[in-house]
């Protein structure tokens, strides 16, 4: 039997808290989730510096993108017999949805920002490269690692198989929201996805919703919402993130000015000199990056010893809402008076802004277009979501943002009461 069509002997399953059951068939798939490059996202959290927010957010990459597989595999299910369905991209579908996260680092996406790195781009290199995910692949076939790499990437040419991995109704978002929500204690993630698998259709290039199903689709949205508000964006988790970053500002920063670290981050030479290999980039996870870290709390340098102890042992910034646009003249005279005090404002004072948008119909020639999510009405045309739910057409192209200012306030109140320098600092801060 060739080998993308060869099936376990046994199916293998993954008991999932989420799913119930990930099912296992395809020998293709259980070679992928067996290399190394697979294995390393179980050392990946899924949600960052969520953990030191909700302390049950220690869940990984790895559940995840079994996760995505899962649901994947669920949807094709359903649309196996649908004249609409080519079932020779099923492998195609099932790899994408498996291997769309390889190339995260440690704590994703404060790790991207501070190294200018994109983990899409690294996803693609390592089933492009000389990997055991690529190795595994090219035995399917010669083009099949560049098919996975496009869907990924969001260049393949069926439309509709780039949807199930990436769309504004995707298997991706279906597994995080529930994941994420069952992680953290929250309720606001769960939706009725049973119902919504039941209700999706192939149509052309994308998929399409029965209106019977709307509400669920409305469900869905509004627990995407929720969720990036309560806990995404929660700000004790952004306090964490700002110093992780300026943790990982610091050592770079150190190193470029021929700082002698008791330690050598040889982890991190890469990075800090902007042009990690693959390799390097595979050797890094969150335990190599706490190592450093645990070692940098015994630092000569103050800043990069005090940064690590406020991430190791928790000890973070607060907070107080600030809007950068409308108080820059605030801003400006804090970062004077933090210097005067000797509290260096590179490392210890941030804004940090966040801001999303829970749906969007389509704009042709915007930034990130986002194509809409179609109800297949009973006589079969479409019609755009929000045009015929007015819960999402409340929402619609609606671009909240939260801004906010961290500081260490410790250092602050360490200040002499009698200097006048701090009173004015906490008459900014107090409004």
């Amino acid at each position: 039997m060739p080998y993308f069509n060869e099936q376990l002997s046994e199916e293998k399953v993954f008991k999932d808290p989420v799913h119930r059951y990930v099912h296992v068939r395809n020998r293709v798939i259980w070679d992928l989730i067996g290399t190394p490059e697979f294995q390393r996202l179980r050392r990946v959290r899924q949600l960052g510096t969520t953990y030191l927010t909700f302390h049950g957010a220690e869940h990984s990459r790895f559940n995840h993108s079994l996760g995505v597989y899962e649901i994947v595999r669920r949807i094709l299910e359903n649309f196996k017999d649908h004249p609409d369905w080519n079932e020779e991209e099923r492998l195609l579908c099932l790899c994408a949805g498996l291997l769309h996260d390889l190339g995260h680092g440690p704590f994703s996406h404060s790790f991207e920002k501070v190294f200018h790195l994109d983990h899409e781009d690294f996803t693609q290199e390592i089933i492009l490269g000389d990997t055991n995910v690529n190795r595994i692949l090219q035995r399917v076939g010669e083009d099949f690692p560049q098919k996975v790499a496009d869907v990924i990437g969001k260049t393949y040419s069926n439309k509709l198989v780039v949807s199930l991995i990436s769309s504004q109704i995707d298997a991706d978002r279906m597994d995080y929201l529930q994941r994420d929500a069952y992680f953290t204690g929250v309720s606001y993630g769960y939706f009725d996805m049973e119902r919504i698998l039941r209700v999706m259709r192939p149509m052309g290039d994308q998929v399409v919703i029965k209106e019977s199903g709307m509400h669920a689709v409305e469900d869905y949205i509004m627990s995407r919402y929720q969720m990036y508000w309560q806990v995404y964006f929660h700000p004790v988790t952004r306090s964490a993130e700002v110093i992780l970053s300026k943790i990982l500002h610091r050592a770079r920063d150190l190193y470029n000015s021929g700082y002698e670290f008791q330690l050598k981050p040889i982890h991190f030479y890469s990075l800090f000199e902007e042009n990690p290999t693959l390799n390097d980039y595979l050797q890094l996870d969150e335990s190599v990056v706490m190592y450093y870290f645990q070692i940098w709390r015994n630092e000569q340098d103050d800043i990069l010893r005090d940064l690590c102890n406020r991430f190791v042992n928790r000890h973070l910034f607060k907070y107080i809402e600030f809007n950068p646009n409308l108080q820059i003249s605030e801003y400006m005279e804090l970062n004077d008076l933090f210097r005067k005090v000797g509290i260096d404002p590179d490392y210890y004072l941030e804004v940090d802004s966040s801001s999303d948008l829970p749906y969007d119909f389509y704009r042709p020639g915007e930034e990130e277009e986002r194509l809409p999510i179609h109800l297949q009405m009973p006589n079969g045309d479409l019609r755009e979501l929000s045009r015929h739910s007015e819960i999402v057409e409340a929402i619609s192209g609606k671009k909240r943002t939260d801004h906010k200012l961290y500081f260490p306030m410790d250092f602050i109140e360490g200040l002499s009461d009698d200097n006048a320098k701090k009173q004015r600092i906490l008459e900014i801060l107090n409004g």
